[in-house]
């Protein structure tokens, strides 16, 4: 009997396999059509069964399980790949991973939540944040301004993030009773520091306009 944890796992392994096939150098290049049917492909292929296993499968055991922030974001990445042409929507306004402002805003608080989890959690410092992940009215409180921020902010991403890992926990939809592990991994907190990382070194590069 498969496991809600198995079909999400299963899931966010083949949709991360599918968002790096199509993010690969040349890949935006193709028509819209070409590209939907090559995620397509690599969709199927990821869940078929090789060798016993789906190839999702094998991920999976590399990665482990992705937060449900993690698989928010690979589907919206795979989802605005094919996303007709419109006009742009105010900054952070769309439910979508294209709005930059929207993007830099979740990446930082991704980044800042990393910083101080996992340092904490494995030691350093005289207290272990992870320990509020097992229903903290303080953690659930702060997680409730935050998304009612976002909201205000139009950030609706960020919002759909946490309460889709919030409402994931409370019925237990993962084998840990922790809510950080429904919020953050370590796969994401790479991305998000590497992307900030990323930004700040092409913001330094940038030329200046020393005009007056």
């Amino acid at each position: 009997m498969i496991h809600f944890t198995d079909i999400t796992g299963l899931a966010s392994s083949a949709i991360a396999t599918t968002a790096i096939v199509v993010r690969l150098p040349g890949m935006a290049r193709l028509r819209r059509t070409y590209l939907a049917l090559l995620a397509g492909m690599v969709m199927v292929a990821a869940l078929v069964p090789f060798g016993g296993l789906p190839l999702a499968a094998y991920v999976r055991g590399v990665t482990g399980d992705l937060s449900i922030t993690s698989l928010v974001l690979l589907m919206l990445m795979v989802r605005c790949l094919f996303a007709p042409v419109r006009t742009p929507s105010p900054p952070g306004g769309g439910l979508e991973w294209g709005s930059d402002s929207g993007r830099y805003a979740l990446q930082c608080l991704i980044a800042l939540a990393a910083a101080g989890l996992y340092p904490m959690a494995l030691g350093f410092g005289f207290f272990d944040p992870y320990r509020l992940g097992y229903g903290d009215p303080w953690l659930m409180a702060g997680l409730l301004a935050v998304a009612l921020a976002a909201h205000s902010r139009r950030r609706p991403v960020m919002a759909l993030a946490i309460a889709l890992a919030v409402l994931a926990w409370s019925v237990g939809w993962y084998e840990s009773g922790n809510l950080w592990d429904y919020l953050l991994d370590p796969l994401l907190a790479i991305y998000a520091i590497s992307a900030l990382v990323k930004r700040g070194v092409q913001y330094s590069l940038k030329p200046r306009d020393n005009t007056h």
